[in-house]
């Protein structure tokens, strides 16, 4: 009568050998400790350039205002004076930081804060 065990390299039988053992004669086990494991490499996803825009574009309180006055002034002259306007509060907020002693990394912070109050108010449309 045939006989079957389960040993530690694999399934043997008294009919066909162990099934542990491949066609070339080599040990499971064997086989095992040769190969070596296939490392996949998965490279970043493609992004588009850096987006410079307002996410809020068209939206908040003052966009319909900023619009307008874009259109009757010219892109050109609107972003120079656009470009005035945004010095003249980052020097308010550099006075106001020197008065209350905050130092630069604060004022930083309150400069991006601006940035973002100004985006949502649509002030950047």
């Amino acid at each position: 009568m045939a006989t079957s065990s389960v040993t530690a390299t694999g399934f043997s039988s008294s009919f066909h050998g162990s099934w542990g053992t491949s066609i070339a004669g080599e040990d499971y086990s064997t086989l095992v400790a040769k190969t070596k494991p296939t490392r996949v490499r998965v490279g970043k996803p493609l992004r588009s350039g850096p987006m410079m825009g307002n996410v809020n574009e068209g939206k908040g309180l003052f966009a319909p205002v900023v619009v307008v006055t874009r259109n009757i002034v010219g892109k050109k002259r609107f972003n120079q004076l656009r470009g005035k306007a945004i010095a003249l509060h980052s020097q308010v907020i550099t006075e106001f930081c020197k008065s209350i002693g905050a130092d630069s990394k604060q004022r930083q912070g309150l400069i991006r804060l601006a940035k973002k109050n100004g985006e949502r108010l649509g002030f950047l449309a």
